[in-house]
């Protein structure tokens, strides 16, 4: 006759609830804008200063709209090259991405990484209340995911 044991049922490890990882906490807040009326070149200026790749567009109430990144002003650099065309004479409106793609503040950093993949863009601005309050680039959800060492990647 074997020996019965008398613990009972062994109680599944609980597992620890972690916090969602919401891009409101990884986006950059502190923006560098820019007005469609800014030179190209004051726009090269600022994101060689800032050392940042493009920036977002914002009229007078701080409303988006659009994009303006390193690419659009290479693509004026090689237009005015072989055209033989000042750079200073050119504005952000005329070179910006006006179709701007947002993303919403309270979803999760991980499918904003999954979202970047899809849309292949180094960064989105983030929208409330028709108000531009911040910006998420693929940098900040690389630091997210360091912060994930060690936990699980399912949050």
């Amino acid at each position: 006759m074997g020996i019965k044991s008398f613990q009972g049922r062994k109680a599944e490890p609980e597992k620890p609830q972690s916090k969602p990882m919401l891009v409101e906490d990884y986006m950059t807040t502190d923006l560098i804008t820019f007005q469609k009326n800014q030179s190209i070149y004051a726009v090269m200026d600022l994101l060689t200063k800032h050392d940042i790749s493009g920036g977002c567009v914002v009229n007078e109430q701080n409303e988006l709209v659009g994009i303006i990144s390193e690419g659009d002003c290479m693509k004026h650099i090689s237009d005015s090259q072989y055209y033989n065309m000042p750079i200073e004479d050119y504005t952000v409106e005329k070179h910006m991405s006006c179709n701007v793609e947002t993303i919403d503040g309270n979803m999760n950093v991980l499918d904003a990484a999954k979202k970047f993949i899809e849309s292949k863009v180094r960064r989105f601005p983030i929208v409330k209340d028709g108000k531009l309050v911040g910006q998420i680039s693929q940098r900040d959800v690389l630091k997210a995911a360091m912060n994930l060492q060690g936990q699980s990647w399912y949050v």
